[in-house]
C-alpha cells in the first residue's frame, strides 16, 4: 500500500527536478490536507524568493511537468491542489484488502527499543498519577512492537533504599502474614505511614530501621528474605492494576532499583577516575555542559552524595550503561513525567560524557503531563488523598455498565462489556491528548458514546460487526472489488490509506494521540458512509461487494489500531 502523502511528495520532487534542476529534487513540497482538494503543495510560495520569480508562475510550471495519477488546479497566489483519481484510491484501498499488515512496513532494519515505563514506588500503592506513565508506555512498546522492532520493557520499581529500613521492621511488628495482606490489598500508602509515625516517634524503632538499613546494603540473608516478603506483596498488587488496565508488563520486566546496587560504587570509581566527576562540598558530582543554576554557577548531576550515599542520578547512569552496553539499545525511551526534565537532559548529557550514550543511540524522554480534577488542580480525593488506581478503575467499570443499563445482555456478557468499556474509556481519555500535556479527568465525557472517545470507537466496530451479522454475513470472508461511486464512499477510502502512516509516525515520534485522532476520523468517515451509502440494501451486487470490502477494511483497521493503543472492542455494545 501506498502512503498518499509520500506519492504527492514524490510527484512533486521529480516536477521539480525537472522544472528548475535537479538541485531542487529534494526540496520539501510542502503536502498538506486540504479542503479543496485531497491535499495542497505550498512549495512554490517558498520557492518563489530564491527563483525570483512570481509564486503562481513557479506553481504553473511545477503543475506542468506533474505527473499525477489525479488532477492538479493552481489556485490563489499559487498553491497546488492536488487531487487523487477515484479509481486511484479504490485500488490502493482494494490492495489492503489482501495484506495482514494492513499496510504497515516493518522498520529495516530493525531496532533494539528499550521502554522505562509505569515505575511505581515498592514503598507506596499507584494512584491515578501512574497511569499515565503506564497506559502510553504500554501503547508505545505495542506500536514499536508491531513495526518489527525487539521491545525491551523495563518497569524501573522503586524498592531500595533508606526508607526499606522501617518498613522491614515495621513488617516485624505486625507479623509477615498481616503486612502481605495489607500490601496485596493495596494498602501500602496506610503501611509506609505507619511505619514512618513509628520512626519518628520511637526512639528504638528508630534506632532498628536504621541498623536494618545497614543489614539491607549487606544483604544479610534474614533481612533480604524480608524484603522479598515485602517485594512480592507489592508486585501481587502491581500485577492487579496491570492485569485490569490489560497492559502488557510482566514479572520479567521488572527492573528495579535493586537491580544496579552492585554497580552504583564501580559507576563512581570509574567517573571520578576518567576525570569526567568530580568532587564539590564533599559531593561526587558531574557538570555537564550548558546547564547552570543561580548566578550562572554550573550546575551539579550528583553521583554521590557528601556522606556517601547514592541518589537517582548515581542508578540512573548505571541503568543507562546497563541498557546501552548490555541490552545493545538502538533507542531508549523514559516514559516519565514532565517535572523530571532537568533531570532527564542532565542525565543524557552526563552518559555523553561518560561516552555511555553513543552518538547511534537515541535517548528520549517521552515528557507525561499530569491528571487534572475538575478544578484545574491535581486530581484527587475531597480529602486531598491521592486517588487509588484501582478504585478509579473499578469504578470507570461500574459507570460504563450503566451506561450500557438498557442493553439486554446476561450478567456475565454485560461484565465483559463493562471491563472493555470502562478499561477503553480511560487508556483513550489519556491517550488522545499530546502526552505532555494536562487532561481533565471526567467520566461522563470519557465514557459518552459520542465524540471523540473510546467507547464511541467501540462502538462503530460493533456497529460494523452488526452489519455483517444482519446480513448473514462472514467478516473474515472475501470481499470486493472496491470501486467508488459516492463522495462518502470516496472520502472513507481515503481515510483508510492513511493507517500505515500514521503508524510509523507514532513509532517516530512517540506520539499514541496522532493515531486516537486518525482513528476518530476514521470512524467519523464511516459514519457518513454508513448514513449515506447502504450496505445490505444496495442497488447491485458489485455496489454490495465494494461496500461490504469498505466495511470491512474499516472493522479490521479500528480493531488493529484500538490494539496497539491497547483498547478492546467488544463484539456488541
Amino acid at each position: 500500500m501506498t502512503d498518499p502523502q509520500l506519492v504527492l511528495a514524490e510527484r512533486v520532487q521529480q516536477a521539480l527536478a525537472t522544472a528548475f534542476g535537479q538541485e531542487y529534487a529534494a526540496e520539501d513540497p510542502l503536502i498538506r490536507p486540504s479542503q479543496f482538494a485531497d491535499y495542497q503543495a505550498n512549495v512554490a510560495m517558498s520557492l518563489a524568493k530564491r527563483l525570483r520569480r512570481a509564486p503562481r508562475d513557479v506553481a504553473q510550471e511545477i503543475a506542468a511537468n506533474l505527473d499525477l495519477p489525479g488532477t492538479v488546479e493552481v489556485s490563489g497566489p499559487g498553491f497546488l491542489n492536488l487531487r487523487f483519481h477515484d479509481t486511484w484510491i479504490a485500488a490502493e484501498a482494494g490492495a489492503l484488502l489482501t495484506d495482514d499488515r494492513l499496510g504497515v512496513a516493518r522498520e529495516l532494519p530493525s531496532k533494539t527499543v528499550v521502554v522505562d515505563y509505569s515505575a511505581p514506588n515498592a514503598a507506596k500503592e499507584m494512584h491515578v498519577g501512574h497511569l499515565r506513565t503506564t497506559v502510553v508506555g504500554d501503547a508505545l512498546v505495542r506500536v514499536q512492537e508491531h513495526l518489527g522492532n525487539r521491545v525491551v520493557r523495563q518497569n524501573h520499581l522503586g524498592d531500595w533504599g533508606t526508607p526499606f529500613g522501617m518498613l522491614i521492621e515495621h513488617l516485624l511488628d505486625i507479623g509477615e502474614e498481616a503486612a502481605v495482606a495489607q500490601l496485596e490489598a493495596g494498602n501500602g500508602n496506610d503501611y509506609y505511614q505507619a511505619a514512618r509515625a513509628k520512626f519518628d516517634a520511637d526512639a528504638e524503632f528508630n534506632r532498628r530501621a536504621r541498623a536494618r538499613v545497614v543489614t539491607l546494603q549487606a544483604e544479610d540473608p534474614e533481612t533480604m528474605r524480608l524484603w522479598r516478603i515485602f517485594m512480592d506483596a507489592t508486585v501481587r498488587y502491581f500485577n492487579k492494576v496491570y492485569t485490569q488496565l490489560g497492559v502488557t508488563l510482566t514479572d520479567d520486566d521488572i527492573a528495579g532499583e535493586s537491580m544496579y546496587n552492585h554497580a552504583l560504587a564501580q559507576v563512581c570509581d570509574e567517573l571520578q577516575e576518567r576525570g569526567i566527576a568530580e568532587i564539590s562540598d564533599g559531593a561526587l558530582c558531574v557538570f555537564p555542559p550548558g546547564f547552570t543554576g543561580r548566578e550562572g554557577a554550573p550546575l551539579p548531576f550528583m553521583i554521590r552524595k557528601s556522606d556517601g550515599g547514592y541518589g537517582y542520578a548515581t542508578t540512573d547512569m548505571a541503568t543507562m550503561r546497563y541498557r546501552v552496553q548490555d541490552l545493545k539499545a538502538d533507542r531508549l525511551l523514559y516514559v516519565i513525567g514532565v517535572t523530571q526534565s532537568l533531570h532527564m537532559q542532565m542525565l543524557f548529557a552526563s552518559a555523553k560524557m561518560a561516552g555511555w550514550l553513543p552518538d547511534h543511540v537515541s535517548a528520549e524522554h517521552v515528557q507525561i503531563g499530569s491528571v487534572l480534577g475538575s478544578d484545574g488542580k491535581m486530581f484527587k480525593t475531597r480529602a486531598g488523598k491521592s486517588i487509588k488506581l484501582l478504585e478509579l478503575l473499578d469504578e470507570a467499570e461500574t459507570r460504563a455498565a450503566a451506561v450500557l443499563a438498557d442493553r439486554e445482555y446476561d450478567e456475565a456478557t454485560r461484565t465483559e462489556i463493562a471491563h472493555a468499556v470502562g478499561m477503553g474509556a480511560v487508556k483513550y481519555a489519556d491517550l488522545s491528548v499530546s502526552h505532555d500535556s494536562e487532561y481533565v479527568f471526567d467520566f461522563d465525557r470519557m465514557l459518552a458514546l459520542t465524540g471523540n472517545t473510546g467507547p464511541y470507537l467501540q462502538y462503530a466496530t460493533a456497529r460494523i460487526r452488526s452489519i455483517f451479522r444482519r446480513g448473514e454475513y462472514d467478516p473474515a470472508a472475501s470481499y470486493g472489488p472496491i470501486v467508488i461511486t459516492h463522495p462518502a464512499e470516496r472520502a472513507l477510502a481515503l481515510e483508510l490509506l492513511g493507517f500505515a502512516p500514521v503508524v510509523a509516525e507514532v513509532g517516530a515520534r512517540n506520539e499514541p494521540h496522532r493515531l486516537c485522532a486518525y482513528l476518530f476520523d476514521l470512524a467519523s468517515a464511516f459514519t457518513t458512509f454508513f448514513e449515506n451509502c447502504p450496505v445490505l440494501k444496495a442497488d447491485s451486487e458489485e455496489e454490495r461487494q465494494s461496500r461490504l470490502a469498505l466495511s470491512q477494511l474499516t472493522l479490521r483497521v479500528l480493531l488493529q489500531g484500538l490494539d496497539l493503543l491497547g483498547i478492546t472492542a467488544p463484539e456488541r455494545m
